[in-house]
């Protein structure tokens, strides 16, 4: 039998918090702090542009040459100023696991991904100064990292390091579905084993947990499963099957009299928010000119150039995650982006979306079956599925859990601040998820 439910309480009994706590949810696309108090009180601290803050990074030239540098929406909002002088980092997240990025150069100067990521941190936390004293740091990472030759231990490796430069040195981390499962147990009367599914932008974590609510509130995790496709990889679909044949994917270009496909590689590229900055660089660029000038439609080759050239990647891949959203709202929706004479003005049907999104609904649909059989239960033993991040509104993943769990066991919010939230709480004393 399924457990009752009380309306949600973010906050504990106050004699049991020892001192404040910090939840940072680092993600691929947004980063949420939050404050447990001694008092038992939990909230998420607010930028001046609300509770989320983009997890970006943007470069200028300053006098002198000196590089400057603007995190977050300040970020976003000096590239858009000025796309052609400045570099834009996305997804860096993306990247902890990869062996393969070392480090990359930016206006002359060596960066490792560790001290960009730190660079982030330090603007993500500044405003918070007062309440960082004497806290303690809790940390969220993914059950597993993005990339197909994804390193784990590499992963958590490197994002404690990241902290450590940006002077948080003594670092708790904890997986971010166990922190999602813990602000959703904060409803629980009774004990439940709960199936938490968080969504970020660049994975899908999935965590068994069974929760006594207590007096003391115990946690016992039972199995966890992850998977390095989530928002961004929807975000791909609609750029590789909208955006880019209309920009030569495709098509063809002839050489000696036998007609070769342009190829592929260029267009995975430029669909990956964190893989783009590889194209723009003179060699890849001279390949697809070179391309161009024996394609069998070389414009469309040529509008590929020029929105690398001119940085127009940011406000396309804004437009596709709206169009994204809109199709979690209706059956279809519009993707309208414009830059000089290239335009895509099109119709999404959701149906077909979902078609496209197929391969990573069959992904996410297995992990799921590998965190039950890590925990050794069938579906019919879970209580209670809780959804999180921004793709569990997707209709299709929704209906992927409730198809297999039922409607009624099926729950969701605090879709951007879940994961923050229940960092905080598991640091303490009767939220330690370790039991």
């Amino acid at each position: 039998m399924a457990a009752s439910l009380r309306p949600m309480a973010l906050s504990s009994s106050p004699s049991a918090q020892p001192g404040a706590v910090i939840g940072i949810d680092f993600g691929t696309t947004n980063s949420v702090v939050s404050r447990l108090a001694p008092d038992g009180t939990t909230r998420t601290l607010r930028h001046p542009m609300g509770d989320v803050f983009r997890s970006v990074l943007c470069f200028w030239s300053g006098p002198g040459a000196v590089p400057m540098h603007a995190a977050g929406p300040a970020a976003i909002e000096a590239y858009l100023d000025d796309p052609f002088d400045t570099r834009l980092i996305m997804s860096m997240k993306s990247y902890l696991a990869q062996r393969s990025f070392q480090e990359t150069r930016i206006l002359g100067r060596r960066f490792t991904l560790e001290e960009l990521i730190a660079t982030f941190l330090r603007a993500l936390l500044a405003p918070f100064k007062d309440e960082l004293a004497a806290a303690r740091i809790v940390v969220g990472r993914p059950v597993r990292f993005v990339g197909e030759t994804a390193d784990d231990a590499l992963g958590n490796q490197r994002l404690v390091a990241a902290f450590a430069m940006a002077g948080f040195a003594d670092v708790q981390v904890e997986l971010e579905p166990a922190a999602a499962g813990h602000r959703f147990a904060m409803r629980l009367e009774r004990p439940a084993t709960v199936l938490v599914a968080d969504f970020g932008g660049g994975t899908s974590d999935f965590s068994v947990l069974r929760f006594d609510p207590g007096p003391p509130r115990r946690v016992t995790p039972l199995g966890h499963a992850g998977v390095g496709v989530a928002g961004d990889a929807f975000d791909y679909r609609i750029m590789d099957n909208v955006v880019s044949p209309l920009l030569g994917k495709g098509g063809t270009y002839r050489v000696t009299e036998t007609d070769l496909p342009v190829p592929p590689s260029w267009y995975a590229n430029f669909s990956r928010w964190h893989l783009l900055s590889l194209m723009r660089t003179p060699r890849v660029l001279r390949e697809i000119s070179e391309v161009a000038a024996l394609a069998a439609e070389p414009e469309r080759l040529r509008q590929l150039i020029h929105l690398i050239e001119d940085e127009a990647s940011y406000t396309l891949y804004r437009a596709v995650s709206e169009a994204k959203v809109g199709l979690s709202r209706s059956e279809q929706a519009r993707l309208d982006f414009r830059h000089g004479d290239f335009a895509v003005e099109a119709t999404i049907a959701r149906a077909d979306f979902e078609r496209w999104i197929a391969p990573e609904l069959a992904q996410i649909a297995a992990a799921v079956d590998a965190a039950l059989h890590d925990a050794g239960l069938a579906a019919s033993q879970v209580d209670h599925v809780f959804l999180t991040g921004g793709s569990s509104l997707v209709p299709a993943v929704r209906r992927l859990f409730e198809s297999r769990f039922g409607v009624a066991a099926v729950d969701s919010g605090g879709e951007f601040v879940s994961v923050a939230e229940g960092l905080a709480l598991m640091a303490a004393p009767d939220g330690d998820a370790s039991r």
